[in-house]
């Protein structure tokens, strides 16, 4: 990945988490491998999602603003001059033998088994590097999805930096950070060891018409001047079809109408609400008739709604 993730994301150091956000999300639209079979779109694309894994956690960007750790999220070396501590003479752990000395090492931390590679040194000697099974590596990936996916739930198919193309399930109510473990499909393992898995997290793309407060919905309902005065039913959107709306007779603008249990399905399997706010829509032509109307009507029943009254 790049040494700079800041670069990578066009950013400056001083960049917020939103901006973090929006910059990765612009990336991905132009450069996402689905959209842009450019070999140079795709290292672009890699570089930037590396770098959003990396910025999004506070912690890390923290981490890695103050040179604990590099782009990469691994620990920075530190500058202990090890040599001059190991051989000082009191140290009881300097090195006064060869490299075999270390096969106990490998011995500890990967096991040993009869028959691996090396065999047996003759004479009664040591062992050689015996071979090991150890479990891949997990490795992270973004995955930006729709709102609608992510409301209803559904599937994405995703190319894979080998060129795998795999079919992912978005489970219902996703939300923005969550994460989906594909088992296995991460790095491979070492020896017999089993591959590591792949995390994918998500993004919810912004949708125009839809806003979303934990597992309540948002939107906002245009209708007519005479349904406002007269109330009726409206045909309202909601993320499992359209129903009808009952308007209260003197519906105001900015006014919330609550439909229940017609929000995003939560873990516990409950739905939350879908809110319709009301906006009065003026016909798009002033005719004389309403005019006219207007008029008269003003002169008997005229109101100042800023007072309240």
């Amino acid at each position: 990945m790049a040494d700079d993730p800041y670069k990578a994301l066009g950013l400056a150091k001083s960049a917020s988490a939103d901006e973090i956000k929006k910059a990765y999300r612009k990336i991905a639209k132009t450069d996402h491998p689905d959209l842009n079979p450019d070999p140079a779109a795709h290292e672009r694309f890699k570089a930037a999602s590396a770098a959003y894994d990396l910025l999004k956690d506070p912690e890390q960007k923290a981490r890695f603003d103050k040179g604990e750790i590099d782009a990469s999220g691994q620990e920075r070396p530190q500058r202990h001059y090890y040599r001059e501590y190991a051989e000082a003479g009191d140290n009881p752990y300097r090195q006064e033998q060869g490299f075999d000395d270390l096969s106990g090492v490998f011995s500890d931390l990967f096991g040993q088994r009869g028959g691996g590679m090396g065999g047996g040194m003759g004479g009664g000697g040591r062992r050689g590097a015996r071979s090991f099974d150890m479990r891949g590596p997990d490795q992270r990936f973004t995955l930006e999805i729709d709102f609608m996916t992510a409301a209803r739930g559904g599937s994405t198919r995703i190319t894979m930096p080998d060129g795998a193309i795999l079919e992912v399930k978005i489970p219902e109510g996703a939300h923005d950070e969550q994460v989906i473990r594909l088992r296995g499909k991460g790095g491979m393992g070492y020896g017999d060891g089993e591959p590591g898995d792949a995390l994918l997290t998500l993004i919810v793309a912004d949708d125009p018409d839809w806003r979303r407060d934990g597992n309540d919905l948002e939107i906002t309902l245009p209708i007519t001047i005479d349904q406002a005065v007269l109330g009726g039913k409206v045909e309202t959107p909601t993320i499992d079809g359209p129903v009808m709306l009952s308007i209260p007779r003197g519906a105001s603008s900015g006014q919330k109408l609550r439909l229940k249990g017609r929000g995003i399905k939560g873990t516990d399997g409950q739905r939350g609400d879908q809110h319709a706010v009301l906006k009065i829509v003026m016909p798009p032509n002033i005719d004389d008739d309403l005019a006219r109307f207007m008029e008269q009507w003003r002169q008997n029943h005229a109101y100042d709604p800023r007072r309240g009254k």
